[in-house]
Protein backbone atom coordinates (compact mmCIF):
# COMPACT_ATOMS: atom_id res chain seq x y z
CA UNK A 1 0.00 0.00 0.00
CA UNK A 2 1.20 3.49 -0.85
CA UNK A 3 -0.38 6.67 0.46
CA UNK A 4 0.72 9.87 -1.28
CA UNK A 5 1.93 12.47 1.20
CA UNK A 6 -0.12 15.16 -0.56
CA UNK A 7 -3.33 13.42 0.57
CA UNK A 8 -2.50 14.27 4.20
CA UNK A 9 -0.94 17.70 3.69
CA UNK A 10 1.81 19.16 5.91
CA UNK A 11 -0.13 19.40 9.16
CA UNK A 12 -1.90 16.11 8.56
CA UNK A 13 1.45 14.37 8.06
CA UNK A 14 2.98 15.87 11.22
CA UNK A 15 -0.12 14.94 13.22
CA UNK A 16 -0.04 11.41 11.80
CA UNK A 17 3.66 10.88 12.54
CA UNK A 18 3.59 12.37 16.05
CA UNK A 19 0.33 10.77 17.17
CA UNK A 20 0.40 9.30 20.67
CA UNK A 21 3.74 10.78 21.71
CA UNK A 22 3.95 10.89 25.49
CA UNK A 23 6.49 13.17 27.14
CA UNK A 24 9.10 11.64 29.42
CA UNK A 25 10.73 14.84 30.73
CA UNK A 26 9.47 17.38 33.26
CA UNK A 27 11.32 20.07 31.27
CA UNK A 28 8.84 19.55 28.38
CA UNK A 29 5.93 21.85 29.24
CA UNK A 30 4.27 21.72 25.79
CA UNK A 31 5.34 19.82 22.67
CA UNK A 32 3.95 19.30 19.16
CA UNK A 33 0.77 21.15 18.18
CA UNK A 34 1.38 24.88 18.53
CA UNK A 35 3.60 27.58 17.01
CA UNK A 36 6.47 26.65 19.33
CA UNK A 37 7.32 24.11 21.99
CA UNK A 38 7.50 25.29 25.61
CA UNK A 39 10.43 24.06 27.71
CA UNK A 40 11.40 24.85 31.28
CA UNK A 41 14.95 24.58 32.64
CA UNK A 42 15.19 26.13 36.11
CA UNK A 43 18.64 27.09 37.49
CA UNK A 44 21.25 25.70 38.09
CA UNK A 45 20.69 23.84 34.81
CA UNK A 46 22.26 25.15 31.63
CA UNK A 47 20.61 24.47 28.29
CA UNK A 48 22.62 22.71 25.58
CA UNK A 49 21.52 22.93 21.93
CA UNK A 50 22.92 21.04 18.93
CA UNK A 51 21.71 20.52 15.38
CA UNK A 52 22.59 18.13 12.59
CA UNK A 53 21.54 17.89 8.95
CA UNK A 54 21.57 14.73 6.82
CA UNK A 55 21.23 14.92 3.04
CA UNK A 56 20.45 11.98 0.79
CA UNK A 57 23.40 11.26 -1.48
CA UNK A 58 25.83 13.05 0.85
CA UNK A 59 25.29 11.50 4.30
CA UNK A 60 23.29 8.39 3.46
CA UNK A 61 22.41 6.09 0.57
CA UNK A 62 18.93 4.57 0.61
CA UNK A 63 20.13 1.71 -1.60
CA UNK A 64 21.28 -0.02 1.57
CA UNK A 65 20.11 2.13 4.49
CA UNK A 66 16.62 1.14 5.78
CA UNK A 67 14.51 4.21 6.64
CA UNK A 68 13.88 2.99 10.18
CA UNK A 69 17.64 2.70 10.81
CA UNK A 70 18.16 6.12 9.27
CA UNK A 71 15.62 7.69 11.64
CA UNK A 72 17.26 6.02 14.63
CA UNK A 73 20.74 7.14 13.59
CA UNK A 74 19.63 10.71 12.81
CA UNK A 75 18.34 11.07 16.37
CA UNK A 76 21.22 9.27 18.10
CA UNK A 77 23.99 11.36 16.49
CA UNK A 78 22.38 14.43 18.05
CA UNK A 79 22.11 12.78 21.47
CA UNK A 80 25.81 11.95 21.16
CA UNK A 81 26.69 15.65 20.81
CA UNK A 82 24.84 16.45 24.06
CA UNK A 83 26.58 13.61 25.92
CA UNK A 84 29.89 14.94 24.55
CA UNK A 85 29.21 18.13 26.56
CA UNK A 86 28.64 15.95 29.66
CA UNK A 87 24.92 16.69 29.41
CA UNK A 88 21.66 14.77 29.06
CA UNK A 89 19.48 15.07 25.91
CA UNK A 90 15.85 15.97 26.68
CA UNK A 91 14.01 17.18 23.55
CA UNK A 92 14.32 17.15 19.76
CA UNK A 93 12.64 18.89 16.86
CA UNK A 94 12.54 17.07 13.51
CA UNK A 95 12.54 18.85 10.15
CA UNK A 96 12.04 16.85 6.95
CA UNK A 97 12.44 17.76 3.28
CA UNK A 98 10.56 15.05 1.35
CA UNK A 99 10.59 14.40 -2.40
CA UNK A 100 7.65 13.01 -4.37
CA UNK A 101 9.04 9.48 -4.45
CA UNK A 102 8.39 8.99 -0.73
CA UNK A 103 5.03 7.85 0.59
CA UNK A 104 3.34 8.26 3.98
CA UNK A 105 4.37 4.66 4.75
CA UNK A 106 8.04 5.56 4.09
CA UNK A 107 7.79 8.45 6.55
CA UNK A 108 6.15 6.14 9.10
CA UNK A 109 9.25 3.93 8.89
CA UNK A 110 11.60 6.90 9.30
CA UNK A 111 9.62 8.19 12.28
CA UNK A 112 9.44 4.71 13.82
CA UNK A 113 13.25 4.82 14.03
CA UNK A 114 13.28 8.34 15.48
CA UNK A 115 10.64 7.41 18.07
CA UNK A 116 12.48 4.22 19.00
CA UNK A 117 15.67 6.22 19.66
CA UNK A 118 13.73 8.75 21.73
CA UNK A 119 12.15 6.00 23.85
CA UNK A 120 15.53 4.31 24.39
CA UNK A 121 17.25 7.55 25.51
CA UNK A 122 14.33 9.24 27.28
CA UNK A 123 13.99 12.14 24.83
CA UNK A 124 10.80 13.98 23.80
CA UNK A 125 9.86 14.96 20.23
CA UNK A 126 8.49 18.49 20.66
CA UNK A 127 8.16 19.90 17.15
CA UNK A 128 9.61 20.32 13.69
CA UNK A 129 8.63 21.09 10.13
CA UNK A 130 8.06 19.33 6.81
CA UNK A 131 8.40 20.63 3.28
CA UNK A 132 8.71 19.25 -0.24
CA UNK A 133 12.19 18.68 -1.63
CA UNK A 134 13.44 18.52 -5.21
CA UNK A 135 16.65 16.68 -4.28
CA UNK A 136 15.59 13.62 -2.31
CA UNK A 137 15.31 13.29 1.46
CA UNK A 138 16.66 15.84 3.93
CA UNK A 139 16.56 15.30 7.71
CA UNK A 140 17.48 18.05 10.13
CA UNK A 141 17.24 17.40 13.86
CA UNK A 142 17.83 19.88 16.65
CA UNK A 143 18.40 18.48 20.12
CA UNK A 144 18.03 20.33 23.42
CA UNK A 145 19.72 18.98 26.53
CA UNK A 146 20.71 20.03 30.01
CA UNK A 147 23.66 19.96 32.36
CA UNK A 148 24.49 21.51 35.71
CA UNK A 149 26.44 24.71 35.07
CA UNK A 150 29.55 23.33 36.79
CA UNK A 151 29.41 19.99 34.94
CA UNK A 152 29.52 21.16 31.30
CA UNK A 153 32.68 19.97 29.50
CA UNK A 154 34.08 21.90 26.52
CA UNK A 155 36.78 21.03 23.98
CA UNK A 156 39.18 23.67 25.25
CA UNK A 157 40.09 22.40 28.74
CA UNK A 158 42.84 19.84 28.04
CA UNK A 159 46.06 20.52 29.98
CA UNK A 160 49.63 19.27 29.60
CA UNK A 161 50.06 15.71 30.98
CA UNK A 162 46.31 15.00 30.87
CA UNK A 163 45.50 11.44 29.80
CA UNK A 164 43.69 10.92 26.50
CA UNK A 165 40.87 8.34 26.70
CA UNK A 166 38.37 6.83 24.27
CA UNK A 167 35.31 4.66 24.80
CA UNK A 168 34.55 1.49 22.86
CA UNK A 169 36.47 0.66 19.70
CA UNK A 170 37.25 2.57 16.51
CA UNK A 171 37.04 2.02 12.76
CA UNK A 172 34.11 -0.42 12.77
CA UNK A 173 31.53 2.01 11.34
CA UNK A 174 33.91 2.91 8.51
CA UNK A 175 34.50 -0.74 7.68
CA UNK A 176 30.73 -1.30 7.74
CA UNK A 177 30.36 1.47 5.16
CA UNK A 178 33.10 -0.05 2.95
CA UNK A 179 31.31 -3.40 3.14
CA UNK A 180 27.94 -1.90 2.14
CA UNK A 181 29.49 0.09 -0.71
CA UNK A 182 31.28 -3.01 -2.02
CA UNK A 183 28.08 -5.06 -2.03
CA UNK A 184 26.19 -2.22 -3.69
CA UNK A 185 28.73 -2.17 -6.53
CA UNK A 186 28.83 -5.96 -6.81
CA UNK A 187 25.04 -6.32 -6.99
CA UNK A 188 24.33 -3.27 -9.16
CA UNK A 189 21.22 -3.98 -11.22
CA UNK A 190 20.73 -7.46 -9.72
CA UNK A 191 17.72 -7.36 -7.39
CA UNK A 192 17.38 -11.16 -7.00
CA UNK A 193 20.55 -11.73 -4.98
CA UNK A 194 20.89 -10.85 -1.31
CA UNK A 195 24.42 -10.20 0.01
CA UNK A 196 25.74 -12.52 2.72
CA UNK A 197 26.83 -10.48 5.73
CA UNK A 198 27.20 -13.36 8.20
CA UNK A 199 30.08 -12.81 10.60
CA UNK A 200 30.09 -9.09 9.82
CA UNK A 201 26.97 -8.05 11.75
CA UNK A 202 28.88 -5.88 14.22
CA UNK A 203 30.34 -3.72 11.43
CA UNK A 204 26.92 -3.20 9.85
CA UNK A 205 25.33 -2.35 13.19
CA UNK A 206 28.04 0.23 13.90
CA UNK A 207 27.34 1.91 10.56
CA UNK A 208 23.55 1.57 10.34
CA UNK A 209 22.49 1.74 14.00
CA UNK A 210 25.12 3.49 16.13
CA UNK A 211 24.53 4.16 19.83
CA UNK A 212 25.41 7.27 21.85
CA UNK A 213 27.58 6.57 24.91
CA UNK A 214 25.12 7.52 27.64
CA UNK A 215 26.55 4.63 29.68
CA UNK A 216 30.07 6.10 29.70
CA UNK A 217 28.81 9.50 30.88
CA UNK A 218 26.92 7.74 33.68
CA UNK A 219 30.02 5.73 34.69
CA UNK A 220 32.20 8.87 34.77
CA UNK A 221 29.59 10.68 36.87
CA UNK A 222 29.33 7.75 39.30
CA UNK A 223 33.14 7.71 39.62
CA UNK A 224 33.15 11.47 40.31
CA UNK A 225 35.24 12.14 37.20
CA UNK A 226 34.69 15.32 35.18
CA UNK A 227 36.78 15.27 31.97
CA UNK A 228 38.89 18.35 31.22
CA UNK A 229 37.90 18.24 27.52
CA UNK A 230 35.56 16.01 25.53
CA UNK A 231 33.92 15.47 22.15
CA UNK A 232 32.34 12.62 20.25
CA UNK A 233 34.07 10.87 17.36
CA UNK A 234 31.99 11.62 14.30
CA UNK A 235 34.69 12.69 11.82
CA UNK A 236 37.53 10.39 12.92
CA UNK A 237 39.81 10.17 15.99
CA UNK A 238 42.67 12.10 14.37
CA UNK A 239 40.45 15.01 13.36
CA UNK A 240 38.71 15.21 16.76
CA UNK A 241 41.98 15.06 18.69
CA UNK A 242 43.32 17.93 16.64
CA UNK A 243 40.18 19.94 17.48
CA UNK A 244 40.76 19.40 21.20
CA UNK A 245 44.46 20.26 20.91
CA UNK A 246 43.83 23.38 18.83
CA UNK A 247 41.13 24.70 21.15
CA UNK A 248 43.12 23.79 24.27
CA UNK A 249 46.36 25.22 22.82
CA UNK A 250 48.12 21.89 23.37
CA UNK A 251 49.87 19.02 21.59
CA UNK A 252 49.38 15.27 21.99
CA UNK A 253 51.00 11.86 21.74
CA UNK A 254 48.78 8.92 20.81
CA UNK A 255 50.08 5.35 20.84
CA UNK A 256 49.10 3.09 17.97
CA UNK A 257 49.22 -0.05 20.16
CA UNK A 258 46.61 1.40 22.55
CA UNK A 259 43.97 2.35 19.95
CA UNK A 260 41.03 -0.03 20.59
CA UNK A 261 40.02 -1.99 17.47
CA UNK A 262 37.48 -4.81 17.21
CA UNK A 263 38.49 -8.15 15.69
CA UNK A 264 35.89 -7.89 12.87
CA UNK A 265 37.29 -4.47 11.93
CA UNK A 266 40.79 -5.93 11.67
CA UNK A 267 39.63 -8.88 9.53
CA UNK A 268 37.69 -6.56 7.19
CA UNK A 269 40.60 -4.12 6.80
CA UNK A 270 42.83 -7.03 5.78
CA UNK A 271 40.21 -8.22 3.29
CA UNK A 272 40.10 -4.73 1.77
CA UNK A 273 43.90 -4.44 1.92
CA UNK A 274 43.57 -1.25 4.00
CA UNK A 275 45.82 0.00 6.78
CA UNK A 276 44.01 -0.80 10.02
CA UNK A 277 45.40 2.14 12.03
CA UNK A 278 44.46 4.57 9.23
CA UNK A 279 40.88 3.23 9.33
CA UNK A 280 40.73 3.65 13.12
CA UNK A 281 42.23 7.16 13.02
CA UNK A 282 40.26 8.57 10.11
CA UNK A 283 37.15 6.42 9.64
CA UNK A 284 34.61 8.44 11.61
CA UNK A 285 30.97 7.76 12.53
CA UNK A 286 31.94 5.67 15.57
CA UNK A 287 30.16 8.12 17.94
CA UNK A 288 32.48 7.05 20.73
CA UNK A 289 33.61 9.60 23.31
CA UNK A 290 37.10 11.10 23.21
CA UNK A 291 38.08 12.87 26.41
CA UNK A 292 40.97 13.97 28.60
CA UNK A 293 41.36 13.61 32.37
CA UNK A 294 44.07 14.78 34.80
CA UNK A 295 47.00 12.36 35.26
CA UNK A 296 46.05 12.04 38.95
CA UNK A 297 42.88 10.14 37.92
CA UNK A 298 44.85 7.45 36.06
CA UNK A 299 43.80 4.55 38.27
CA UNK A 300 40.13 5.56 38.60
CA UNK A 301 39.63 5.98 34.86
CA UNK A 302 41.56 2.80 34.04
CA UNK A 303 39.16 0.83 36.24
CA UNK A 304 36.09 1.88 34.23
CA UNK A 305 35.02 -0.82 31.78
CA UNK A 306 34.77 0.33 28.17
CA UNK A 307 37.40 3.09 28.43
CA UNK A 308 40.92 2.89 26.99
CA UNK A 309 43.87 5.20 27.66
CA UNK A 310 45.49 5.95 24.31
CA UNK A 311 47.96 8.76 25.01
CA UNK A 312 48.60 12.08 26.72
CA UNK A 313 48.46 15.84 26.17
CA UNK A 314 51.77 17.69 25.65
CA UNK A 315 53.06 21.25 25.19
CA UNK A 316 51.67 22.87 22.02
CA UNK A 317 55.11 23.21 20.40
CA UNK A 318 55.46 19.41 20.32
CA UNK A 319 52.49 19.19 17.93
CA UNK A 320 50.10 16.23 17.49
CA UNK A 321 51.76 12.89 16.81
CA UNK A 322 51.07 9.17 16.52
CA UNK A 323 53.69 6.87 18.04
CA UNK A 324 53.76 3.65 16.01
CA UNK A 325 54.27 0.15 17.42
CA UNK A 326 57.96 0.32 16.49
CA UNK A 327 58.46 3.68 18.20
CA UNK A 328 58.38 5.97 15.16
CA UNK A 329 56.65 9.32 15.41
CA UNK A 330 54.29 10.57 12.69
CA UNK A 331 52.46 13.87 12.59
CA UNK A 332 48.69 13.41 12.96
CA UNK A 333 46.70 14.59 9.96
CA UNK A 334 42.97 15.30 9.87
CA UNK A 335 42.04 12.99 7.01
CA UNK A 336 38.59 12.13 8.28
CA UNK A 337 35.18 13.09 6.92
CA UNK A 338 35.03 16.61 5.48
CA UNK A 339 31.42 17.45 4.55
CA UNK A 340 32.48 20.43 2.41
CA UNK A 341 34.88 18.51 0.14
Amino acid sequence: MRTEIATLGEFGLIEHLTEGIEHQNASTVYGVGDDAAVLSYPAPKQVLVTTDILLEGVHFDLTYVPLKHLGYKAAVVNFSDIYAMNGVPRQITVTLGISKRFSVEDMEQLYAGIRLACEAYGVDIVGGDTTSSLTGLTISITCVGEADADKVVYRNGAKENDLICVSGDLGAAYMGLQLLEREKSALRGNTDVQPDFSGKEYLLERQLKPEARKDIIQKLTEAGIKPTAMMDISDGLSSELMHICKQSNAGCRVYEEHIPIDYQTAVMAEEFNMNLTTCALNGGEDYELLFTVPLSLHEQVQDIEGIRLIGHITKPELGCALITRDGQEFELKAQGWNPLK
